[in-house]
Protein backbone atom coordinates (compact mmCIF):
# COMPACT_ATOMS: atom_id res chain seq x y z
CA UNK A 1 0.00 0.00 0.00
CA UNK A 2 1.78 3.41 -0.71
CA UNK A 3 2.07 5.75 1.75
CA UNK A 4 -0.71 8.54 1.60
CA UNK A 5 1.16 12.23 0.54
CA UNK A 6 0.25 14.50 2.65
CA UNK A 7 2.74 16.88 1.95
CA UNK A 8 3.55 18.55 -0.87
CA UNK A 9 6.61 20.87 -2.24
CA UNK A 10 6.60 22.92 -5.52
CA UNK A 11 9.20 24.76 -6.23
CA UNK A 12 8.85 27.91 -8.95
CA UNK A 13 11.30 30.74 -8.62
CA UNK A 14 11.89 32.11 -12.26
CA UNK A 15 10.98 34.90 -14.42
CA UNK A 16 7.00 36.41 -14.07
CA UNK A 17 6.55 34.59 -17.14
CA UNK A 18 7.59 31.57 -16.19
CA UNK A 19 5.85 31.61 -13.29
CA UNK A 20 2.46 32.33 -14.89
CA UNK A 21 3.07 29.51 -16.94
CA UNK A 22 3.51 27.13 -14.39
CA UNK A 23 0.17 28.40 -12.76
CA UNK A 24 -1.27 25.52 -15.33
CA UNK A 25 0.77 22.40 -13.29
CA UNK A 26 0.18 23.89 -10.30
CA UNK A 27 -3.65 23.81 -10.83
CA UNK A 28 -3.34 19.80 -11.77
CA UNK A 29 -0.73 19.51 -8.80
CA UNK A 30 -3.63 20.84 -6.59
CA UNK A 31 -6.30 18.47 -8.28
CA UNK A 32 -3.79 15.81 -7.62
CA UNK A 33 -3.79 15.68 -3.65
CA UNK A 34 -6.48 17.84 -2.94
CA UNK A 35 -6.12 17.13 0.96
CA UNK A 36 -2.52 17.34 1.20
CA UNK A 37 -0.15 20.59 2.70
CA UNK A 38 1.10 21.89 -0.30
CA UNK A 39 3.53 24.67 -0.05
CA UNK A 40 5.14 27.03 -2.39
CA UNK A 41 8.99 27.93 -2.57
CA UNK A 42 8.86 31.00 -4.41
CA UNK A 43 10.54 34.26 -4.70
CA UNK A 44 9.34 37.44 -3.00
CA UNK A 45 7.24 39.06 -6.36
CA UNK A 46 5.44 36.26 -6.41
CA UNK A 47 4.01 35.96 -3.10
CA UNK A 48 0.44 37.90 -3.51
CA UNK A 49 -0.27 36.45 -6.83
CA UNK A 50 0.33 32.92 -4.95
CA UNK A 51 -1.37 33.81 -1.76
CA UNK A 52 -4.30 34.43 -3.61
CA UNK A 53 -4.43 31.27 -5.82
CA UNK A 54 -6.16 28.25 -4.59
CA UNK A 55 -3.11 25.96 -5.12
CA UNK A 56 -1.58 26.70 -1.67
CA UNK A 57 -1.59 25.84 1.91
CA UNK A 58 1.64 28.00 2.30
CA UNK A 59 4.04 30.44 0.54
CA UNK A 60 7.97 30.83 1.19
CA UNK A 61 9.96 33.37 -0.32
CA UNK A 62 13.72 32.48 0.04
CA UNK A 63 13.55 30.24 -2.80
CA UNK A 64 17.06 32.33 -3.94
CA UNK A 65 19.10 32.56 -1.08
CA UNK A 66 21.62 35.32 -1.66
CA UNK A 67 24.22 33.80 1.17
CA UNK A 68 25.61 30.62 2.42
CA UNK A 69 23.61 31.34 6.10
CA UNK A 70 19.93 31.97 4.36
CA UNK A 71 21.14 28.69 1.81
CA UNK A 72 21.85 26.67 5.28
CA UNK A 73 18.91 27.79 6.62
CA UNK A 74 16.32 26.58 3.77
CA UNK A 75 18.21 23.42 3.33
CA UNK A 76 18.03 22.80 7.34
CA UNK A 77 14.36 23.74 7.22
CA UNK A 78 13.50 21.77 3.94
CA UNK A 79 15.05 18.41 5.72
CA UNK A 80 13.03 19.01 8.76
CA UNK A 81 9.75 19.62 6.62
CA UNK A 82 9.84 15.53 5.56
CA UNK A 83 7.65 16.52 2.41
CA UNK A 84 5.94 13.22 1.08
CA UNK A 85 6.59 14.72 -3.13
CA UNK A 86 8.56 17.58 -3.98
CA UNK A 87 7.53 18.80 -7.67
CA UNK A 88 10.72 20.74 -8.87
CA UNK A 89 8.66 23.02 -11.62
CA UNK A 90 11.97 25.47 -12.09
CA UNK A 91 14.26 22.47 -13.21
CA UNK A 92 17.74 24.04 -12.94
CA UNK A 93 20.89 23.94 -11.36
CA UNK A 94 19.96 25.60 -8.12
CA UNK A 95 17.06 23.17 -7.61
CA UNK A 96 19.12 20.25 -9.14
CA UNK A 97 21.43 20.99 -5.89
CA UNK A 98 18.80 21.24 -3.66
CA UNK A 99 17.69 17.82 -4.72
CA UNK A 100 21.81 16.50 -4.07
CA UNK A 101 21.99 18.45 -1.05
CA UNK A 102 19.11 16.35 0.85
CA UNK A 103 20.59 13.30 0.31
CA UNK A 104 20.93 10.52 1.16
CA UNK A 105 17.38 10.42 2.35
CA UNK A 106 15.80 12.93 -0.22
CA UNK A 107 11.88 13.71 -0.65
CA UNK A 108 10.58 11.87 -3.47
CA UNK A 109 11.20 14.53 -6.35
CA UNK A 110 9.89 15.06 -9.56
CA UNK A 111 12.20 16.91 -12.15
CA UNK A 112 15.25 16.24 -13.69
CA UNK A 113 17.76 16.09 -11.07
CA UNK A 114 19.94 13.32 -10.95
CA UNK A 115 18.78 10.33 -8.59
CA UNK A 116 15.84 11.75 -8.39
CA UNK A 117 12.73 9.12 -8.24
CA UNK A 118 10.47 10.74 -10.74
CA UNK A 119 12.47 11.62 -13.47
CA UNK A 120 11.31 13.11 -16.19
CA UNK A 121 12.99 11.59 -18.84
CA UNK A 122 13.67 12.25 -22.86
CA UNK A 123 15.34 14.80 -24.52
CA UNK A 124 11.74 15.78 -26.17
CA UNK A 125 11.52 18.11 -23.20
CA UNK A 126 14.21 20.94 -24.42
CA UNK A 127 12.12 21.04 -27.54
CA UNK A 128 8.93 21.51 -25.71
CA UNK A 129 6.62 24.70 -25.22
CA UNK A 130 6.58 25.25 -21.40
CA UNK A 131 3.16 24.21 -21.04
CA UNK A 132 3.38 20.59 -22.76
CA UNK A 133 6.95 20.56 -20.80
CA UNK A 134 5.08 20.63 -17.44
CA UNK A 135 2.53 18.23 -18.35
CA UNK A 136 4.66 16.07 -19.68
CA UNK A 137 6.72 16.17 -16.01
CA UNK A 138 3.41 15.39 -14.32
CA UNK A 139 2.36 12.94 -16.52
CA UNK A 140 5.77 10.51 -15.63
CA UNK A 141 5.13 11.46 -12.18
CA UNK A 142 2.03 9.81 -12.35
CA UNK A 143 -0.29 12.91 -11.29
CA UNK A 144 -2.01 13.56 -14.95
CA UNK A 145 -2.18 10.30 -16.53
CA UNK A 146 -3.76 11.72 -20.06
CA UNK A 147 -1.61 14.97 -19.94
CA UNK A 148 -1.70 16.53 -23.28
CA UNK A 149 1.85 16.78 -24.57
CA UNK A 150 1.39 17.43 -28.24
CA UNK A 151 2.56 20.60 -29.46
CA UNK A 152 -0.16 23.19 -28.84
CA UNK A 153 -2.32 20.86 -27.14
CA UNK A 154 -1.87 21.94 -23.20
CA UNK A 155 -4.18 24.43 -21.89
CA UNK A 156 -3.00 27.72 -20.34
CA UNK A 157 -3.22 28.92 -17.45
CA UNK A 158 -6.65 29.86 -15.78
CA UNK A 159 -6.72 32.69 -13.59
CA UNK A 160 -10.62 33.12 -13.20
CA UNK A 161 -9.71 32.83 -9.67
CA UNK A 162 -8.15 36.18 -9.53
CA UNK A 163 -11.80 38.42 -9.66
CA UNK A 164 -13.66 36.04 -7.51
CA UNK A 165 -10.64 36.61 -4.50
CA UNK A 166 -10.30 40.41 -4.77
CA UNK A 167 -12.65 42.68 -3.36
CA UNK A 168 -14.80 44.99 -5.87
CA UNK A 169 -15.33 48.67 -4.83
CA UNK A 170 -18.57 49.56 -4.45
CA UNK A 171 -20.28 51.34 -7.36
CA UNK A 172 -21.03 55.38 -6.87
CA UNK A 173 -24.93 56.04 -7.61
CA UNK A 174 -25.22 58.32 -10.26
CA UNK A 175 -21.36 57.80 -11.34
CA UNK A 176 -20.54 57.33 -15.18
CA UNK A 177 -20.01 53.41 -16.26
CA UNK A 178 -16.25 53.02 -16.81
CA UNK A 179 -14.84 53.27 -20.49
CA UNK A 180 -13.34 50.00 -21.66
CA UNK A 181 -9.71 50.05 -21.62
CA UNK A 182 -6.44 48.69 -23.64
CA UNK A 183 -3.49 47.90 -21.31
CA UNK A 184 -0.29 48.52 -23.09
CA UNK A 185 3.06 46.72 -22.22
CA UNK A 186 5.74 48.74 -24.09
CA UNK A 187 8.82 47.75 -21.46
CA UNK A 188 10.56 44.68 -20.90
CA UNK A 189 13.95 42.80 -20.20
CA UNK A 190 16.45 46.28 -20.02
CA UNK A 191 19.14 43.89 -21.29
CA UNK A 192 16.97 42.73 -24.42
CA UNK A 193 15.63 45.69 -26.43
CA UNK A 194 15.50 43.55 -29.34
CA UNK A 195 12.72 42.49 -27.63
CA UNK A 196 10.68 45.80 -27.38
CA UNK A 197 8.40 47.13 -30.41
CA UNK A 198 9.41 51.06 -30.32
CA UNK A 199 7.76 53.24 -27.99
CA UNK A 200 6.63 55.88 -30.79
CA UNK A 201 5.01 52.67 -32.29
CA UNK A 202 3.14 52.21 -29.22
CA UNK A 203 2.42 55.56 -28.98
CA UNK A 204 0.64 55.89 -32.24
CA UNK A 205 -1.04 52.39 -31.54
CA UNK A 206 -3.01 54.09 -28.50
CA UNK A 207 -4.08 57.26 -30.49
CA UNK A 208 -5.89 55.01 -33.04
CA UNK A 209 -7.23 52.96 -30.20
CA UNK A 210 -8.05 56.03 -28.37
CA UNK A 211 -9.63 57.62 -31.44
CA UNK A 212 -12.17 54.31 -31.21
CA UNK A 213 -13.45 55.25 -28.39
CA UNK A 214 -11.29 53.48 -25.37
CA UNK A 215 -9.26 54.36 -22.45
CA UNK A 216 -5.16 53.81 -22.25
CA UNK A 217 -3.55 52.48 -19.73
CA UNK A 218 0.15 51.79 -19.49
CA UNK A 219 1.66 49.15 -17.05
CA UNK A 220 4.97 47.99 -16.43
CA UNK A 221 7.84 48.52 -13.74
CA UNK A 222 9.00 52.14 -12.29
CA UNK A 223 11.96 51.76 -14.64
CA UNK A 224 9.41 52.01 -17.92
CA UNK A 225 7.92 55.40 -16.53
CA UNK A 226 9.94 57.35 -19.52
CA UNK A 227 8.21 55.37 -22.10
CA UNK A 228 4.57 56.12 -19.99
CA UNK A 229 5.18 59.45 -20.76
CA UNK A 230 6.28 59.42 -24.18
CA UNK A 231 2.82 57.75 -24.88
CA UNK A 232 1.10 60.13 -22.78
CA UNK A 233 2.31 62.92 -25.15
CA UNK A 234 0.33 61.51 -28.18
CA UNK A 235 -2.60 60.23 -25.47
CA UNK A 236 -3.12 63.05 -22.91
CA UNK A 237 -5.73 61.20 -20.81
CA UNK A 238 -3.51 57.85 -21.09
CA UNK A 239 -3.13 56.68 -17.49
CA UNK A 240 0.44 55.79 -16.22
CA UNK A 241 0.15 52.83 -14.13
CA UNK A 242 3.65 52.16 -14.42
CA UNK A 243 5.41 50.66 -10.69
CA UNK A 244 2.54 51.35 -9.46
CA UNK A 245 0.75 47.64 -9.64
CA UNK A 246 1.75 44.71 -7.95
CA UNK A 247 1.23 41.16 -10.02
CA UNK A 248 -1.77 40.02 -8.31
CA UNK A 249 -3.36 43.58 -8.83
CA UNK A 250 -1.89 43.32 -12.81
CA UNK A 251 -4.03 39.87 -12.72
CA UNK A 252 -7.35 42.37 -11.83
CA UNK A 253 -6.84 44.39 -14.45
CA UNK A 254 -6.12 41.79 -17.26
CA UNK A 255 -9.56 40.36 -16.13
CA UNK A 256 -11.83 43.02 -16.94
CA UNK A 257 -9.55 44.84 -19.83
CA UNK A 258 -11.06 44.68 -23.42
CA UNK A 259 -7.33 44.46 -25.04
CA UNK A 260 -3.67 44.03 -24.01
CA UNK A 261 -0.96 44.47 -26.34
CA UNK A 262 2.59 43.62 -25.46
CA UNK A 263 5.92 42.91 -26.18
CA UNK A 264 7.53 39.37 -25.23
CA UNK A 265 7.60 40.27 -20.78
CA UNK A 266 6.34 38.67 -18.05
CA UNK A 267 3.12 40.97 -17.48
CA UNK A 268 1.79 40.10 -21.36
CA UNK A 269 1.63 36.50 -20.53
CA UNK A 270 -0.19 37.40 -16.52
CA UNK A 271 -2.83 39.79 -18.31
CA UNK A 272 -3.08 37.31 -21.33
CA UNK A 273 -3.83 34.41 -18.23
CA UNK A 274 -5.70 36.63 -16.88
CA UNK A 275 -8.49 36.63 -19.69
CA UNK A 276 -7.44 39.79 -21.62
CA UNK A 277 -7.37 39.41 -25.21
CA UNK A 278 -3.91 39.90 -25.86
CA UNK A 279 -1.29 40.76 -28.76
CA UNK A 280 1.92 39.56 -27.96
CA UNK A 281 4.71 41.24 -30.32
CA UNK A 282 7.79 38.67 -30.54
CA UNK A 283 10.83 39.25 -32.56
CA UNK A 284 13.72 37.13 -33.25
CA UNK A 285 15.07 37.06 -29.83
CA UNK A 286 12.63 34.14 -28.14
CA UNK A 287 10.45 31.53 -30.08
CA UNK A 288 6.64 31.68 -28.88
CA UNK A 289 6.82 28.01 -29.96
CA UNK A 290 8.48 26.98 -26.52
CA UNK A 291 7.11 30.04 -24.45
CA UNK A 292 4.27 32.17 -25.88
CA UNK A 293 1.72 32.82 -23.57
CA UNK A 294 -2.01 30.77 -24.71
CA UNK A 295 -5.31 31.41 -24.55
CA UNK A 296 -6.86 35.07 -26.49
CA UNK A 297 -4.11 35.22 -28.04
CA UNK A 298 -2.66 36.92 -31.53
CA UNK A 299 1.03 36.39 -31.64
CA UNK A 300 2.85 39.05 -33.93
CA UNK A 301 6.49 37.93 -35.25
CA UNK A 302 8.38 40.44 -36.82
CA UNK A 303 12.46 39.50 -36.53
CA UNK A 304 13.22 43.31 -36.26
CA UNK A 305 10.56 44.67 -34.07
CA UNK A 306 11.39 48.24 -34.89
CA UNK A 307 10.37 47.63 -38.83
CA UNK A 308 7.06 46.05 -37.51
CA UNK A 309 4.44 48.64 -38.68
CA UNK A 310 1.89 50.41 -36.71
CA UNK A 311 -1.15 49.24 -39.21
CA UNK A 312 -0.29 45.64 -39.00
CA UNK A 313 -0.63 45.80 -34.91
CA UNK A 314 -3.71 48.38 -35.16
CA UNK A 315 -5.82 45.34 -37.54
CA UNK A 316 -5.08 42.77 -35.09
CA UNK A 317 -6.38 44.98 -32.23
CA UNK A 318 -9.40 45.94 -33.99
CA UNK A 319 -10.11 42.32 -34.86
CA UNK A 320 -9.89 41.21 -31.19
CA UNK A 321 -12.45 44.16 -29.81
CA UNK A 322 -15.90 43.31 -29.09
CA UNK A 323 -18.04 44.48 -31.99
Amino acid sequence: MSKEIKKVLVIKLGALGDFVLALAAMKKIREAHPRAKITLLTTPPFEALAKLSPYFNSVETDGRPSDFGDLTALLSRLRQARYDRVYDLQTNSRTNWYFQALRPFPPAWSGIAAGCSLPQRGKARYRMHTLERQADQLKQAGVWPDAPTEPGSAPPPDLSWILRRTKEPRPVVGAPAPRPYVLLVPGGSAHRPEKRWPTESYAQLAALLKARGLDIVIIGGPQESAMARQIQKAVSQARDLTGRTDFAQLAVLGAKAVLAVGNDTGPTHLLAAAGAPTIALFSDASDPELCGPRGHVTVIRSPDLKALPVSTVASAAISLLPH
